[in-house]
């Protein structure tokens, strides 16, 4: 039962907090924006990012880096990618060097096109070995509601997985260890790209054949990028692939799928940004995947066609038509 230290207070922090409370002495949630931190304090609740979910006793929540990082066991890095590294960068200087740190940000950075975890690496100055990443289907409410669910922890350490496993199972989640990183977070990162795109055909009026179409073709796209950066095809084809896209592309609850949903109908990506205080990380996300594909020359239509529309105002159901024209292949 040792402290758990969660940085970043959005919904997937939060949730995380609330699911883990019970496997913990204590859990401390580290909050970016001190006014935010004291209101959820106060009210014991995330009413901006989680309405409804009362936070467990065990739960303290801090702007505070150092006194939250004090003593923890664990550290659950749950920071939005845009914010990572300045925010590990400041907390580089109170975290004991031996405190294994799990990461749960979904996305790629975009300046530098890392994975999350080779920016924790970077920041933290960690070894591999002390760094697990979390991933799989989970939409962040039903998780704090306590809903069975399965996710993948995975580490090159294999006994660092089985560490993070056993500290972080309940009754309602379910954890498989893996030793494939880049492949679990480049599912989970491009599936937020795939989702924006299935969420198109719906603000297009477009029924669940294209839908299907656009989730098995976007996790062939996500498999060759992931292979040709040394991941394993396998766990593309489970919880972290697989299981975290379908999820995300056809879930009422995902962000990324809402955002493609406006865009389909009709919506420019600025007036939705300026309308939301969630992060939807497929927008940057796009534009890293966009320059991997380039990078390791991979062949990535779907990613390629949500970048133009996403970063060059391409009409929507001009991609759309545009993915349907392209030349006949084998699958």
């Amino acid at each position: 039962m040792k402290e758990l230290a969660v940085l970043g207070a959005g919904s997937w922090g939060t949730a995380l907090a609330i699911a883990l409370a019970p496997r913990f002495a204590s859990v401390r949630l580290w909050a970016r924006d001190e006014t935010k931190a004291r209101e959820i304090a106060a009210a014991r609740e995330n009413r901006l990012y989680l309405p409804g979910f009362r936070l467990p006793e065990q739960v303290s929540v801090s702007h505070d880096m150092a006194a939250t990082l004090d003593g923890a066991g664990i550290v659950l890095s749950v920071i939005p990618s845009r914010y990572l590294r300045p925010a590990l960068t400041h907390a580089a200087s109170y975290l004991n060097e031996r405190v294994p740190i799990v990461s749960a940000t979904k996305g790629i950075e975009e300046e530098t096109l890392c994975r999350m975890s080779q920016v924790v690496a970077q920041t933290l100055h960690t070894p591999e070995s002390q760094i697990a990443v979390l991933s799989g289907p989970t939409f962040a409410a039903e998780i704090a509601a306590g809903e069975p669910a399965a996710v993948v922890i995975a580490s090159k350490e294999a006994a660092r997985a089985g560490e993070i496993q056993q500290a972080f199972a309940t009754p309602a989640l379910r954890l498989y260890a893996s030793s494939d990183v880049v492949g679990v977070e480049i599912g989970a990162a491009l599936k937020n790209i795939i989702a924006i795109g299935a969420g198109i055909c719906r603000g297009l009026g477009l029924g669940s054949n294209s839908v299907a179409a656009l989730i098995t073709r976007g996790l062939a796209e996500i498999t060759r990028l992931a292979l040709v950066m040394e991941g394993n095809q396998r766990t593309l084809s489970g919880l972290a692939g697989l299981g975290d896209l379908v999820l995300t592309a056809t879930g009422n609850l995902s962000r990324n799928r809402s955002l493609g949903v406006q865009l389909g109908e009709g919506r420019r990506l600025p007036q939705i940004l300026a309308d939301t205080t969630m992060v939807a990380e497929g927008v940057g996300t796009c534009r890293a995947a966009h320059q991997l594909g380039r990078n390791y020359r991979v062949d990535l239509p779907i990613v390629n066609k949500m970048y133009e529309v996403l970063y060059e105002e391409k009409d929507p159901r001009v991609a759309i038509r545009e993915l349907m024209d392209r030349p006949l292949t084998s699958e």
